[in-house]
């Protein structure tokens, strides 16, 4: 399964300029994600991180998985924010980062499903460059009302 931009919209709360999924590629119903994220030049926290020699930040991508198991959690409950549901970041365990990220880099994020138990929600995540990992971490999504 493949969404649209617009459709990445319907499945989280997140707009510009934190919304960090710019393309989903696929969806595995089941159990498995992968979406893009193309690093801009023009991303608005890079001329401070860090001046005359930019690296997207480590917080970020880890935001990014967890935008990405947000869409998943989503689509494997048939359930939109519309729909007075938010799915916010629980918890982040294991996280490793291992390469430095620039402008123009393209990061494929997967995230998989390890269980659900009362509303929270449990990812394998992985974030890659160029098939080289990046960034690796268990993140953790709770499923609650809005507010």
């Amino acid at each position: 399964m493949k969404i649209s931009k617009d459709d990445i919209k319907k499945y989280l709360p997140h707009r510009e300029p934190f919304l960090f999924i710019d393309e989903v590629i696929d969806i595995d119903q089941n159990n498995k994600i992968h979406v893009r994220k193309y690093i801009s030049p023009d991303e608005y926290f890079l001329d401070g991180h860090f001046p005359n020699n930019p690296i997207f930040p480590g917080v970020i991508i880890i935001e990014a998985l967890g935008q990405a198991s947000g869409i998943l959690g989503f689509v494997k409950m048939n359930k939109t924010p519309d729909e007075g549901s938010i799915y916010v970041l629980a918890g982040v365990d294991k996280v490793r980062f291992r390469k430095r990220v620039r402008p123009g880099d393209t990061l494929d994020i997967y995230s998989r499903v390890l269980g659900e138990k009362r509303g929270i929600w449990k990812f394998d995540c992985r974030a890659e460059l160029d098939k080289e990992l990046v960034c690796s971490a268990i993140i953790l999504c709770a499923d609650r009302k809005a507010i």
